[in-house]
């Protein structure tokens, strides 16, 4: 295993947003309507969760957005910083709208509507990209990446250079999948990550001979497929393998996704065998479900590593 922080600091590329509560009773279809209840509100967003995770685990931890410089940029800034995560390259347009998300909690699963807050180039200023230019992760959504720009360069050129300097891209594409037309922005990533309906999207369906060519014809090392409380699946370009779940009482399943990716990175920024590092992250997002909030996936490796043993040996007395 490589000495832990050997693969130097990660970015985290995407978005952060204040996520907003409510609990509501059934979802409605249209033209009907159902009761809800007001809860906390707390700073979120995919990307910035995943690196507050990577964060608490003891990673060297670098958030990247475009944001205004209002009140709420303030106050997001100053919730990453408290998590350990460092702004300095954070990037400013004041066109760009306060970034909201509306989280609905209804039936043990969660629906999600935010604002859009457009489509800007994120133009990476020479310290930035010199600070890219280096081996680690680059933890990011296809969204944030196509957006990216040196200024001679954008998208999949930008990768393609950071790359060429060791940095590694990892790349989060949840529910939305990819499009074949996404191939080159995806070519040579080190892990594509999406749960079930990305997959789906992504796909087609489970074929895992498709699944493994198209790694094989992109140079992608792996695909993760979340499967929830059933764990996830690792296409390598050759097989399949399984990495089982844990059955645990669902609090809040925001931020599973995101605690899934943030511990992914920090495990293989540790060394892990990618395997490994999937089984790590399984039992951080299990454990995150059991706490409201986006931020519940925060904790330390021994923390998840307790929380891991504890599951596993439950499991094996189930078993027994």
């Amino acid at each position: 295993m490589a000495e832990r922080g050997a693969a130097g600091t990660a970015f985290f590329v995407g978005d952060v947003g204040l996520d907003k509560y409510f609990t509501v009773e059934r979802w409605p279809g249209v033209a009907d309507k159902a009761g809800m209840e007001a809860s906390a509100s707390y700073v979120g967003g995919m990307i910035a969760n995943a690196a507050a995770v990577h964060a608490g685990l003891g990673g060297a931890t670098e958030f990247i957005s475009l944001l205004n410089t209002g009140a709420l940029t303030e106050r997001m800034c100053h919730d990453l910083a408290a998590h350990g995560v460092g702004t300095s390259h954070m990037l400013h347009d004041e066109t760009v709208p306060d970034p909201l998300n509306l989280i609905f909690l209804v039936g043990g699963e969660h629906v999600v509507l935010y604002a859009e807050t457009g489509q800007a180039p994120m133009l990476l200023g020479p310290a930035t990209m010199e600070a890219l230019k280096s081996p680690g992760y680059l933890y990011t959504t296809l969204a944030r990446a196509k957006r990216l720009s040196d200024g001679a360069r954008a998208g999949a050129d930008v990768l393609a250079e950071l790359r060429s300097h060791g940095r590694r891209a990892i790349f989060d594409l949840d529910v939305d999948g990819f499009s074949m037309v996404d191939g080159e922005l995806l070519r040579d990533a080190e892990v594509v990550i999406m749960n079930k309906i990305g997959f789906g999207h992504s796909f087609g369906g489970q074929d895992a001979q498709a699944v493994n060519e198209w790694i094989l014809s992109h140079g992608v090392r792996a695909v993760v497929r979340t499967l929830s409380a059933e764990g996830a699946e690792i296409y390598d370009g050759k097989t399949v393998q399984h990495v089982p779940g844990h059955q645990v009482p669902v609090v809040d399943v925001t931020g599973a996704g995101d605690t899934f990716g943030g511990a992914l990175v920090h495990a293989l920024s540790d060394g892990e065998a990618l395997a490994d590092a999937v089984a790590f992250a399984v039992a951080a997002a299990s454990r995150a479900v059991t706490i409201q909030g986006p931020r519940g996936g925060v904790a330390s490796r021994s923390m998840i590593e307790e929380y891991h043993a504890g599951r596993m040996a439950g499991t094996q007395q189930l078993a027994g």
